[in-house]
């Protein structure tokens, strides 16, 4: 792993964000020190992890719905010019560490991991108020947190510190150090608020408590500890919204680059790529959410959170929270309870964000198994788009590679292979995965 810190863009932000100053600082010779030995240095630091981690074409958003959908049957490509993506969803050995995809997931997740690291190191150092000292940490362990988990749902291990040929770690300690980092910034934030003037001063959008809280949850889930997923995603206020914000210069990055085209990658089909006991509900309202017809009616195209340059992203949404109880219920063999979360998903007609199912209550086998299913189903669904999906596939122990007829994998590809840029620099980096 490289040592990447400051950037220019962030060093633009520094300069906007001192440009009503009679003092003007020129980002082509601020160094590292001017930046982490003030508090608005800092704050510009935070304010540029939401930067990396959405911006554009090299963010981790639009790389981990690319890859997440593409290597699950989510999506399709339209244009066989995107040979990138077109590698992912033929998946397999086709996908190297050539794959631009692959590396500008991995390397901005590095990258937003690494500054979060020298945020969270001078904070308490540099920031004398307590409560702008407070929102800088939990913001910055927000960020460190979704990268550590972002790597860890396609990469098999990686690196969790920044240095010359840095170890690499198995992905289950990259899930524990998210998940302690959260947990050390929810504490924090119990005990003294982010101040007025660190939420003035901060990209909105972010709902700091209950992020942390519902972060807590899904890695949780991720590393099997289903006793704190549970408690974490009770902790969440469903009625809150928390979001990555955009506007015409900082555009939603799936809408500009696919959504708002028919170029390069659309939604599978009319069911999101779900057959056999995955069908959808024809009667699932999230179906209309989640999808468009094209003028003619001959496509679908993808919508959801998706629908314009300014449009919010999620951070989490309520029902991810009720299936992550519901699943954990599950796994610890509580099945009453999980069908009591589930059904909270299925019989919802909306939510904070405007989705719901409008289903019956499951009705199906009382057993495990058959539970498991309808939960993964409905993660499949509420979730669509972002993401998720080859993490839940290798979870819930779907068809993957190996799977005889090939056809038959709803997965091609385990996790992802390495990135060159990183195997060069790096004689720490392991083989890659058979597949």
């Amino acid at each position: 792993m490289k040592r990447y810190i400051l950037t220019t863009a962030l060093l633009t932000v520094l300069l906007t964000q001192n440009a009503c100053r009679e003092e003007y600082l020129n980002p082509s010779i601020a160094t590292e020190q001017q930046v982490v030995n003030s508090t608005d240095g800092l704050i510009t630091l935070a304010n540029g992890l939401a930067y990396r981690y959405t911006f554009g074409r090299l963010g981790v958003i639009y790389n981990a719905v690319a890859a997440g959908g593409l290597t699950t049957r989510e999506f399709r490509v339209l244009n066989a010019g995107n040979t990138d993506e077109l590698n992912l969803e033929l998946g397999f050995q086709n996908v190297t560490g050539g794959n631009a995809v692959v590396r500008n997931l991995w390397a901005t997740s590095q990258i937003v991991r690494a500054n979060a690291d020298v945020i969270l190191a001078n904070a308490s150092r540099v920031i004398q108020d307590p409560g702008t000292r407070s929102g800088v940490v939990a913001y910055a362990s927000i960020y460190k947190a979704l990268a550590l988990g972002t790597l860890a749902q396609f990469f098999e291990q990686t690196p969790i510190v920044t240095g010359t040929n840095a170890p690499f770690v198995p992905r289950a300690q990259a899930l524990q150090q998210a998940i302690s980092q959260l947990e050390a910034a929810a504490t924090l934030v119990a005990t003294t608020a982010p101040s007025a003037a660190f939420n003035q001063a901060i990209a909105p959008g972010i709902d700091i408590p209950n992020t942390l809280q519902a972060l807590i949850a899904r890695y949780a889930l991720f590393a099997g500890d289903y006793d704190k997923a549970i408690a974490a995603a009770g902790r969440v206020d469903l009625t809150r919204r928390s979001f990555f914000s955009f506007d015409d210069n900082t555009r939603n990055p799936v809408f500009e680059t696919a959504f708002s085209n028919v170029n390069v990658f659309a939604p599978q089909n009319a069911t999101l790529g779900l057959t056999g006991e995955l069908a959808p509900n024809p009667a699932d309202r999230r179906l209309a959410f989640y999808l468009r017809s094209n003028p003619t009616g001959s496509q679908n195209l993808g919508t959801g959170f998706y629908t314009a340059n300014n449009a919010p992203i999620p951070v989490y949404l309520p029902g991810e929270m009720l299936l992550i109880r519901a699943e954990a219920y599950a796994r610890k063999g509580d099945l009453a309870n999980a069908v009591t979360e589930l059904n909270k998903v299925l019989t919802k007609t909306t939510d904070a964000w405007g989705l719901g199912a409008g289903l019956p209550a499951y009705s199906g086998p009382q057993t495990a198994q058959a539970i498991l299913t309808e939960i993964y189903r409905n993660r499949l669904i509420e979730l669509a788009f972002q993401g998720f999906r080859l993490e839940d596939s290798r979870r819930f122990g779907r068809p993957g590679p190996g799977t005889t007829p090939a056809t038959n994998a709803e997965r091609t590809r385990n996790f992802l292979p390495y990135p060159f840029t990183e195997r060069d620099n790096n004689t720490s980096t392991p083989p890659d995965p058979a597949n």
